[in-house]
């Protein structure tokens, strides 16, 4: 299917791996230029190469921290105009809140909350002037349903919902949206690492523990990072120009509600 954005510009945050990475992936296969993110140098241009192998597409890697200044100011002057941002970062370590120092909660917000803000700031106006945005937040389950040892996440993701809010409309009649991907159980490096963390623990096998974690998924399964690339290409496609403010839950049906 065209999602009708070939040749699009495209920042994806954090995307050298799991979630970033598929919808860095997914993007590319739509024909969009695509700047991969990540820290370090090595795992940037490992991934510019697969992607670019894969797709064909102009893949440009940029190695920063985004939640620094200098990092943001890195992946802007790789492309100073974005069509399409995938707000993406990794969160704070699972951890009881009560062991949490002020500084976690700083830090944790400032990943989670202020930096996709930030970048919004720099790119929304220039959308505008385009007609022309797709701003995609990778937010959490846990927005919705608490997850123990995630509150600093949960929070901090939240806040972001919260405050994106009164911000959209702003923007929506000039072709500009903005939406929150929602992963619940995604088969991914760091579930993998609580899945480990879990077995060691209950002295169960890791199979073991991941079973009875599928067993309470509806679907009966975890997610796959491509399948969730997919779904951000198409909030990020021509097609969906209606489609702004919504939070897309991808979890197979582990979280219980009616609307």
């Amino acid at each position: 299917m065209d999602l009708g954005i070939s040749g699009r510009k495209a920042i994806v945050c954090a995307s050298s791996e799991g979630l970033g990475k598929g919808c860095a992936l997914a993007l590319a296969q739509a024909g969009c230029e695509v700047i991969v993110n990540a820290r370090t140098q090595a795992t940037v241009d490992a991934t510019v190469a697969e992607i670019a192998a894969a797709t064909g597409a102009n893949v440009t890697g940029v190695a920063a921290d985004v939640g620094a200044h200098e990092g943001q100011k890195a992946l802007l002057s790789a492309c100073p105009t974005p069509d399409i941002l995938v707000n993406n970062n990794g969160g704070p370590p699972r951890r009881s809140y009560a062991e949490l120092t002020r500084d976690d909660m700083i830090n944790g917000v400032v990943q989670n909350m202020i930096t996709p803000i930030e970048l919004i700031q720099s790119v929304a106006e220039g959308m505008a002037e385009r007609n022309f945005g797709r701003i995609v937040n990778i937010t959490s389950l846990s927005v919705l349903m608490p997850i123990e040892g995630l509150d600093l996440s949960s929070g901090a993701r939240a806040g972001l919902t919260a405050f994106l809010a009164g911000v959209r409309p702003i923007y929506a009649s000039r072709n500009v949206t903005m939406n929150n991907l929602l992963p619940g159980k995604m088969d991914t490096k760091r579930l993998r690492g609580g899945l480990e963390a879990g077995a060691k623990a209950s002295g169960k096998s890791f199979d073991e523990v991941a079973q009875a974690q599928k067993d309470e998924i509806p679907a009966k399964r975890f997610g796959t990072a491509e399948e969730f690339g997919n779904t951000c290409a198409f909030l990020c496609s021509g097609y969906a120009g209606y489609i702004t403010g919504q939070n897309i839950l991808m979890d197979g049906g582990l979280f219980p509600h009616s609307f």
